[in-house]
């Protein structure tokens, strides 16, 4: 969805965390502007402020002066991963009338749901976004893990009433209609009204450590009751119950979600419409609603969400789709990150790709080092490329935790990786690496045994497409346009240089080991062809080793290009030899013919000539299917703005984004001399150094 009439809706903002949200304009359709005491505000549609916090009341008091409407902004139900600003909201909601935790005023989503006549809403897609949230047990926030059945008795027999507390001070229930009275008189209703039942009483994470009270505080196991006072999942929790009785907390209206009955004591704004067991009413509230009618009300229509591909408006569906993303990858990697060898400014890089919870992530200096921090369970133990530190291969072993092998993914950036530029695609291997095809990887695998879906074949056709229409590599330095060539009717082979110490050559090349050696055989086997030389941007940079005699090259090559990108290169060329070079795959997805003298992990697959025997690789595979192996299976993504795992997709976004935007003049921060490209690097690695406490 596309925010149309943005540029039409200008709220002026006091708070400075309100501006620092990412994206925030593009979900609330409005452009966001600073206010202060002398702003004169005669360009605004409105004055925004956080809910009912006391911070608001200048921006209230500001909108009252200026006769401006008042739009009180929130977090959305479907939030984000975890709290705070490390994990920006995917959704916020923005109400004209009040807020939608007040009972004691109307807001737009009472207004709404007090509306007459039926909603205009497609009931599949509200069973879709019911059952997605049921599954992947989606809540405001996402971080915590499902509740322990038998730490908890949840799977003893028996009839199991939850009751939900929250903080003391909280304000729905400060304008819930509700004190410190209602939660003990929920207590009490609960035991007389099920006097056989099993009561978990579930109190709110910060009370249980300690950072502030609750309402149900005092209350403490026996018999009939048990207190939950770490994070759970809330979803996982009301899964097991029978009934649920609430004050005002939204874990209510999640258990409506799940099908279960609810008991309120306030009145949260799920209250009053006919689906809940009332204690209070609110006469304002008139109609009757269904549990669809209020999911589609809140989560449809009062909330507002950030597609985290296009960064412009979203959905419901695109909030459902990131957290999922976030959960898997939590759940994949949910212990330690033991990091073991890294360099500091490569720590400083991957870091927070690492892990969501920055606590989980450490880097030590060998495998000594890494011992004495116990690795154990669902620790790994991470190190780059395919070279284990000493000692580490076997203090996995000793221990029983996963070895994961690092590198950049296939898509990395826009700057070389040897420039210090940050990724924004990793590969972690449990089995070996990509590059080396003397032992099977967990891409080989991937590759020889996934049956591929249509939906992941579609999704892989699109990426390639997209990645073919925007020229897009893996460094996407170079400037694209059409190479002018006077080939003279010959067949024009793009011959792409490496880095000749690189361990993809290392290891999976026998014959054919270097650049010169590489032209001449392209030269032998196509005596009349038009022959392009294409130097590897490290090399081209002077950061790794590899640059060919240019006097030999040139008795081989009719060209050597140094100004147009690969990408361009591949464009004009009938054929690609290479050793083992990703341009190889670029040319597959670009329909070229691909002679392969070494053992990538796109040759073997039937797309390429192989001039190499290449074991294990037991299938052919058409280009989508590699794609959806290689770039969408195999490496994860991740997005600096969002602090959070993204999709192939989005990334593809970001470096056209990047890429364009630093066209002409700011392209050239990455193809400066190397003198002024050193100068750069060692403000990246001082400032590694400073930060090395974080690490």
């Amino acid at each position: 969805m596309q925010c149309a009439d943005k540029d039409h809706h200008v709220f002026g903002v006091f708070s400075r965390g309100i501006k620092k949200i990412p994206f925030l304009s593009n979900m609330v359709c409005a452009r966001l502007v600073n206010l202060n005491a002398f702003s004169k505000g005669a360009a605004l549609t409105a004055v925004a402020g956080w809910g009912l916090r006391p911070t608001t009341l200048r921006a209230r008091q500001y909108a009252l002066k200026k006769n401006l409407p008042f739009v009180a902004l929130e977090d959305g139900f479907l939030r984000s991963f975890a709290t705070g600003a490390t994990h920006p909201p995917l959704s916020v909601v923005v109400d004209e009338k009040g807020i939608y935790y007040d009972a004691t005023h109307p807001s737009s989503l009472e207004a709404l749901l007090n509306s007459k006549g039926d909603f205009d809403c497609d009931g599949g897609i509200i069973q879709h976004a019911r059952e997605f949230i049921r599954q992947y047990q989606l809540s405001k926030y996402n971080h915590a893990t499902p509740v322990d059945l038998a730490k908890y008795r949840l799977s003893s027999v028996g009839h199991k009433i939850l009751l939900v507390d929250q903080t003391f001070g909280d304000m729905s229930v400060q304008y819930g209609a509700a004190d410190a009275s209602t939660f003990e008189y929920m207590l009490r209703a609960a035991r007389l009204e099920h006097p056989n039942a099993l009561i978990y009483v579930k109190t709110h994470p910060e009370v249980s450590a300690g950072s502030k009270r609750g309402y149900l505080t005092e209350v403490q196991d026996d018999e009939r009751t048990v207190v939950i006072r770490e994070a759970v999942n809330p979803l996982s929790l009301i899964e097991r119950m029978d009934h649920v009785y609430v004050v005002t907390s939204t874990m209510g209206f999640e258990a409506l979600l799940m099908g279960k009955p609810v008991t309120v004591f306030g009145m949260p704004w799920y209250a009053g419409w006919g689906v809940t067991n009332d204690h209070q009413v609110c006469a304002r509230r008139t109609r009757q609603r269904t549990v669809d009618e209020l999911f589609y009300a809140a989560y449809f229509c009062y909330a507002r969400y950030l597609n985290p591909i296009t960064r412009q408006q979203g959905d419901v569906f695109d909030a459902i789709q990131w957290l999922r993303k976030q959960k898997e990858m939590s759940e994949r990697y949910a212990g330690r990150m033991i990091c073991v060898g890294f360099r500091r400014w490569k720590a400083a890089n991957i870091k927070p790709m690492l892990s969501l919870f920055s606590n989980k992530v450490a880097f030590v200096k060998n495998a000594q080092a890494a011992a004495l921090l116990k690795p154990s369970g669902e620790d790994c133990l991470v190190h780059w490329g395919r070279d284990a530190p000493t000692g580490l291969a076997d203090l996995c072993a000793l221990n029983g935790v996963r070895l994961l092998r690092m590198e950049d993914g296939f898509v990395r950036s826009v700057g070389l990786g040897s420039d210090l530029i940050r990724p924004q695609s990793l590969v972690l291997d449990a089995s070996g690496i990509y590059f080396d095809p003397t032992q099977e990887s967990d891409l080989e695998k991937i590759l020889n045994d996934t049956v591929f879906s249509l939906e992941l074949t579609s999704r892989a056709k699109q990426v390639r497409a997209f990645i073919v229409e925007k020229g897009i590599t893996k460094y996407n330095t170079e400037l694209r346009g059409s190479p002018l060539w006077d080939a003279r009717g010959a067949k024009v082979i793009l011959v792409p240089g490496q880095v000749e110490d690189d361990a993809s050559i290392r290891y999976g090349c026998e014959h054919v080991k270097t650049n010169l050696a590489l032209l001449q055989a392209a030269r032998d086997e196509n005596p009349d062809a038009f022959i392009v030389y294409k130097p590897h941007p490290d090399v081209m940079a002077s950061n790794r080793k590899g640059k060919v005699n240019i006097d030999a090259a040139r008795q081989l090559a009719d060209h050597i290009e140094t100004e147009w990108s690969v990408v361009s290169c591949i464009e004009a060329a009938d054929d690609v030899y290479t050793m083992t070079s990703l341009t190889g795959f670029d040319a597959l997805l670009r329909g070229k013919r691909i002679v392969v003298f070494g053992r990538p992990f796109y040759a073997g697959w039937g797309l390429t000539e192989d001039k190499a025997q290449i074991p294990r690789r037991r299938r052919t595979l058409n280009v989508d299917e590699l794609v959806a192996g290689a770039l969408l299976e195999y490496p994860f993504y991740w997005d600096w703005d969002l602090k959070g795992y993204t999709s192939c997709e989005a990334v593809l976004q970001r470096i056209v984004e990047q890429r364009d935007g630093m066209m002409g003049e700011k392209l050239k921060v990455h193809k400066i001399g190397y003198f002024q490209r050193q100068v750069r690097k060692a403000k990246i690695l001082s400032q590694a150094w400073i930060n090395r406490g974080s690490n």
